[in-house]
């Protein structure tokens, strides 16, 4: 680190598969999110990205974290409760405390497959998150395209979909537009057994003025990544079909806080977080 500027990062993978072509001068949402969660793998672009975010909304890099914050707890309450699969999706760059680590704590034997449609999160994430004993794999696929997704190789060696999949979507659905997302998750449900859980998190405005969100979507477009803000009632319908833990739809803070104190409401836009279960 110079100066208190990471170094920029190398996008060359450790495996035999090809480098991805990257373009440093373009920001990209998975090494923005880095860049908030303190990693080192962004470049210049990013961090500028970042910054201009933070002018707008100066509660990103806290909702970034918190968001970080949920997933932990979503993942490790889940495992707890005996789920042993788990399908990440959108996982972005490999940071602290991924998916694997956190379940692994509590059941050893869980096996994670992380999926994502970025070239350089997917290098990243075979080069750093393979075991090396098949619990843990990455993929690269657009939750988009589901069913080629969940047909994919990779995917059905690590994952029995016999048995109950904790499939986790956070800080996902909000760069799918329209009514996608609701379709997307129509076909996860279909293919999913009782006793599997769904994971979700998405950008809401909440007090957020209409000049800051628009301000917000631009810079996003910069990312070439279209947001979509939603409404509260519109993400809770993401979970049609499930059950929702009896804490509902709520900001992530207030999921199952760590410690005795209840966080306080967020003021401007932040992220609706929920865990529901597919009940027979």
């Amino acid at each position: 680190m110079i100066n208190g500027v990471p170094p920029e990062p190398s996008a060359v993978p450790t495996d035999n598969s090809p480098a991805p072509r990257i373009d440093p001068t373009v920001p990209n949402i998975a090494r923005v999110y880095d860049y908030f969660l303190g990693g080192k793998d962004n470049f210049a672009a990013d961090r500028a990205m970042a910054e201009h975010l933070l002018q707008i909304e100066p509660a990103v890099e806290m909702n970034v974290r918190d968001n970080r914050a949920f997933l932990e707890r979503t993942v490790h309450h889940a495992a707890r409760e005996g789920l042993r699969q788990f399908l990440d999706v959108g996982s972005g760059l490999p940071t602290q405390r991924n998916v694997h680590q956190v379940a692994h704590a509590t059941a050893p034997s869980a096996r994670v497959v992380y999926v994502d449609n970025d070239a350089v999160a997917a290098a990243h994430g075979r080069a750093l998150l393979d075991t090396g004993d098949g619990r843990v794999r990455m993929v690269q696929a657009d939750v988009r395209d589901v069913n080629t997704l969940l047909a994919d190789r990779t995917l059905m060696e690590v994952l029995d979909f016999s048995q109950p999949i904790a499939v986790i979507m956070v800080a996902l659905l909000h760069f799918v537009p329209g009514d996608e997302p609701y379709e997307i998750l129509r076909i996860l449900r279909e293919r999913l057994v009782p006793g599997s859980r769904l994971v979700i998190s998405h950008a809401t405005p909440g007090a957020m003025t209409t000049d800051a969100v628009r301000k917000a979507v631009e810079a996003y477009k910069r990312a070439s990544q279209q947001m979509h803000l939603r409404s509260l009632p519109d993400i809770k319908r993401m979970f049609q079909g499930w059950a929702l833990s009896p804490e509902g739809l709520v900001p992530v803070t207030m999921w199952r806080p760590d410690g005795l104190e209840q966080p306080e409401a967020p003021r401007g836009g932040y992220f609706a977080g929920g865990v529901a279960t597919l009940e027979g």
